[in-house]
């Protein structure tokens, strides 16, 4: 069995290629032929083989697939996945007493992201980039003192990560969201100590 995960990214042209490819294959299954000949070359045919894909329908840089594409894959929807429960788990997993609430707040401020921050090619408000900043979340809860305001740390993994991606016009916008979800909470101190220590001797050494 062979599976090819994000098939869509692929660029029409080779996808064309590869509809012949796949309808060679099952043709000679269709067949039940022990041999065929694939690419101008003889080789045996595993019966039980498969082949399936993956996809992003309608999402950004993705390809729509050829219809004679199409016509060679049985289409299997998915459902949308639950991110706050997705959310909740990972925060769970990772010792945080607090995380259906926080689960939530997570959630919603993604959401918020993804529809009141300006478009841009490089922004990902996906559960790719959710799971990333709940691990994240989970390093900083590990390296804190065990009483640490579970809040703060989210606030501080939530802000960690995103801020470096954002336009300036959007992050204002961004930390208003964050003061909205997360009211009278600072972020968790720490991590970044000889970071601005190096900063500030440089700046002092270019008189800056």
């Amino acid at each position: 069995w062979s599976c090819f995960d994000e098939f869509n990214r692929i660029e029409v042209e080779v996808l064309s290629v590869v509809a012949q490819q796949i309808s060679c294959i099952l043709g000679a299954i269709q067949q039940r032929k022990e041999h065929f000949v694939f690419e101008g070359q003889d080789i045996p045919l595993n019966l039980g083989c498969g082949i399936f894909v993956t996809m992003n329908p309608g999402y950004a840089g993705r390809s729509e697939l050829p219809d004679n594409l199409k016509a060679l894959l049985r289409p299997v929807s998915m459902m949308v996945p639950d991110l706050t429960l997705i959310c909740e788990i990972s925060l769970l997993s990772q010792g945080f007493a607090d995380s259906e609430s926080l689960a939530r707040k997570v959630t919603m401020l993604f959401e918020l992201m993804d529809k009141q921050l300006s478009k841009q090619d490089h922004y990902d408000f996906t559960l790719r980039n959710i799971k990333a900043v709940m691990v994240f979340a989970g390093n900083l809860k590990k390296e804190a003192a065990p009483d640490v305001n579970e809040e703060s740390v989210v606030l501080k993994a939530c802000a960690n990560m995103q801020l470096p991606k954002f336009v300036r016009e959007d992050v204002p916008l961004f930390l208003d969201m964050l003061s909205d979800l997360f009211p009278s909470v600072e972020p968790e101190d720490g991590g970044n100590e000889d970071l601005i220590v190096a900063i500030k001797e440089d700046l002092a050494e270019n008189r800056l």
